[in-house]
């Protein structure tokens, strides 16, 4: 996706690179974000939580992790990070797996995305992933809601500055 590109920092304040999710203004709901830090400052991903359900728990999360991120790290048949921090959420601490995944082809705009369908021992939460051209892993997870193929067209790339510290 040429759209998406490394971004520049020498102070690891944010990301250093574009983060794809829906705009917060085109969302009804309230939207939280996390970073998840390295020892040395770096930003080894971004996970954004969308709430549709008025503060009684999250309808979405989408995480965006780069290469080399150790919550990309996940044993066989064990569940994304997105989906366990969607769980935590929601303070429910059920055991999810992935029993299965299948590969779809998506178009996003003018861009095709392999999407992986991950089945899930919990049929409450949906889930799908993809990677981007720049090694940045997105991981989709509902709870609750059927992830349909219109939602790939409201995903685009958010400022730096929502992730800025300071």
């Amino acid at each position: 996706m040429s759209f998406l590109r490394r971004r520049s920092a020498s102070t690891p304040a944010g990301p250093d690179f574009d983060v794809l999710a829906m705009d917060p203004g085109d969302w009804p709901g309230n939207l939280g974000a996390g970073l998840l830090p390295a020892p040395d400052g770096s930003c080894q991903g971004v996970f954004l939580r969308y709430d549709l359900f008025g503060g009684r728990g999250p309808a979405m999360i989408i995480g965006n992790l780069p290469e080399g991120s150790p919550a990309r790290d996940v044993a066989e048949g064990e569940a994304p990070f997105e989906v366990a921090q969607l769980l935590a959420a929601l303070e429910d601490d059920e055991e999810v797996t992935v029993v299965g995944a299948e590969d779809v082809p998506v178009m996003q705009g003018d861009n095709l995305l392999i999407v992986r369908r991950v089945k899930l021992s919990q049929g409450r939460i949906s889930c799908v992933q993809f990677d981007r051209s720049d090694n940045v892993l997105v991981t989709i997870a509902s709870w609750d809601r059927p992830i349909t193929d219109d939602l790939y067209a409201l995903l685009k790339p958010l400022p730096a500055e929502l992730f800025q510290q300071g």
